[in-house]
């Protein structure tokens, strides 16, 4: 977890994906069309990826990927992200986090 953190620290936006993962595609394209530029980390192509999915599992993200991290606090998957959404409140979230701007 500790590693999890080190990558997640002092970045507004950081999504943990994989390449071939079209879930994390949708999350990836909704934050660009609100003009953020999240953090992606592609565990498929990580040297320790693998590890870094057991520590995003042991925290509660199952599956894996999406993992979305707002202002350095997990904010779930793709559901959870969705979800903050069309409640109005992702926008809101994400200028707290200074990852927006307008």
């Amino acid at each position: 977890m500790e590693m999890v953190s080190k990558m997640v620290a002092e970045k507004p936006v950081v999504v943990f994906s994989k390449s071939s993962c079209c879930i994390s595609h949708t999350i990836r394209s909704l934050l660009s069309d609100f003009g953020v530029n999240p953090t992606v980390y592609e565990l498929d192509e990580m040297a320790r990826g693998r590890e870094v999915e057991q520590a995003l599992m042991r925290i509660g993200c199952n599956p894996s990927v999406p993992a979305v991290f707002i202002g350095g606090k997990f904010v779930g998957g793709a559901t959870e992200v969705m979800s903050l959404h069309l409640r109005r409140s992702l926008k809101p979230m994400l200028k707290t986090a200074g990852a927006l701007w307008v």
